[in-house]
């Protein structure tokens, strides 16, 4: 097994492609998620734009922006389950390319008007590596977008959850895990359905269906790595990676978005 290919195992794309297998279909509520986690964009910051989508699972963060009137675009991944969902999703717009690619070893330089990565650069074994050779395939002056998980409010996930993750939860069979995810999606439910909604992310959820609500609490569960970044590490992450005016919004009180620009003076290496 390549150096390549043992990174992107060790990154859980086989767990996440039976996660886009199981929940392959774009539902309305994820427009309103998508717009949250791309938060520093407008619709209209995507008309006539060409798009990378890194870790695209099973397309519905490609869709969204086609729907804005992107010029196209091409959505990546290394799982076959989450590629043949993405392409199903994508059929009616034939100006975006599914194709399979790893992350660290992207096809792609000086290329793309806007890449993004929603949702994967936390749980990948090299971080900062993928994120340079992201910035490489956007052009000079393109601009690189990716949320990730905060560590504000999160303590209870990184204290409680990262161990059971680590030691079961990534250990055990893959269906297994999903069997497991109904328990803890129930008092989720419940709780949310009682009321109590601490932050504006249980606010957010408490407009899901239960299968939504278990999907997003299997996502939580299935992974081999997670990591759970503040701000000042995300900021430098996106400096250090060579993007330049680099913003963050702080999503549902939980996690990060960030953005930047790769500089049109210097060309990297």
């Amino acid at each position: 097994m390549t150096e390549r290919a043992s990174d992107d195992l060790k990154g859980s794309s086989d767990r996440f492609g039976y996660e886009w297998d199981v929940y392959a279909e774009i539902l309305p509520e994820h427009e309103e998620q998508f717009r949250r986690w791309t938060a520093p964009l407008q619709p209209r910051d995507w008309q006539g734009k060409d798009f990378l989508d890194v870790g695209c699972g099973m397309g519905r963060n490609s869709y969204w922006p086609l729907t804005y009137g992107a010029a196209g675009g091409v959505a990546v991944d290394i799982d076959q389950r989450s590629l043949e969902s993405a392409r199903r999703n994508l059929k009616p717009f034939p100006r975006v390319q599914v194709m399979r690619a790893s992350v660290y070893d992207l096809p792609f330089e000086d290329r793309f008007d806007l890449a993004f990565s929603i949702g994967v650069i936390h749980h990948l074994e090299r971080p900062v590596r993928a994120l340079e050779v992201i910035v490489r395939a956007v052009k000079p002056g393109g601009r690189v977008l990716i949320w990730v998980y905060g560590r504000e409010n999160n303590r209870w996930l990184v204290s409680v959850l990262g161990p059971l993750r680590r030691v079961l939860f990534s250990r055990l069979p893959i269906g297994v895990t999903h069997h497991l995810s109904l328990y803890p999606a129930m008092l989720i439910w419940l709780l949310v359905r009682l009321g109590i909604r601490p932050i504006e992310y249980f606010r957010l959820i408490g407009k899901f269906n239960f299968a939504h609500l278990r999907a997003i609490v299997f996502d939580q569960m299935l992974p081999r790595i997670a990591h759970y970044w503040p701000r000042e590490t995300v900021a430098r992450m996106m400096a250090d990676a060579g993007l330049v005016d680099v913003s963050l919004a702080w999503v549902n009180q939980m996690f990060w978005s960030a953005i930047g620009t790769r500089p049109i003076s210097a060309r990297r290496s």
